[in-house]
């Protein structure tokens, strides 16, 4: 096992389920901390018995939940103006955030609609920051909540269970992560879609 990997092992035993929900928060929000560096080696020791899978899972989407919600608020509360700029203010520059990033989010949130809190949290850049604009556009919390739970939820069981199958073996964990990602998106794809179709037709049956 290579010492990086060992690293993150050691990381994730002494920090706890605790620890899974500050620093998957950290990256669902606006500063950069990759989730494929938390939940993976969590998951590790889960198969190693010494945490549960299932824990792991839970804390990781109420962590990614709480970023997120951190996100919306400020979007809610500050508005669009005033986070583009402090997005363009240098200090960002830190947190590897800029204004095309939000626009690019923005864009794509405008384009699907709320379903895109869902979708959005499997799309790398586009995921942390999907959260502004449906602070923006003043989305219902109720159904902001359900889709980002839904939408971290298939992210982090894709990260658990590589890392519960793959965590001790850099290789394995390299050759399967993009067949079991593009599996879980497409299924989160579909149910999106379905949900979405199905909400139309609702809208449309009422305005007859």
């Amino acid at each position: 096992m290579s010492e990086l990997i060992n690293f993150f092992l050691s990381f994730s035993h002494n920090l706890g389920y605790d620890g899974i929900v500050l620093l998957m928060a950290i990256e669902s929000s606006f500063i950069p901390f990759p989730s494929e560096i938390i939940i993976p080696p969590a998951a590790y020791l889960a198969s190693q018995g010494e945490m549960n899978i299932y824990l792991v899972v839970l804390f990781g989407v109420i962590g990614s939940l709480i970023g997120a919600i951190i996100n919306y608020s400020l979007a809610f509360y500050l508005g669009r103006i005033l986070i583009y700029k402090i997005a363009d203010h240098k200090t960002s520059r830190f947190f590897l955030i800029n204004s095309a990033k939000i626009k690019k989010s923005e864009d794509f949130f405008l384009h699907y609609g709320n379903i895109s809190t869902l979708i959005g949290r499997l799309i790398p850049v586009v995921r942390q920051l999907i959260s502004l604009p449906a602070g923006f556009a003043r989305m219902n919390f109720k159904s902001f909540c359900f889709y980002t739970a839904f939408g971290s939820g298939v992210w982090v069981v894709i990260l658990a269970i590589l890392g519960y199958a793959f965590g001790s073996n850099q290789e394995l964990l390299a050759k399967y992560y993009k067949e079991i990602s593009w599996f879980f998106i497409i299924l989160a794809v579909v149910i999106a879609a379905i949900i979405f179709v199905k909400k139309r037709n609702n809208r449309n049956s009422k305005s007859l």
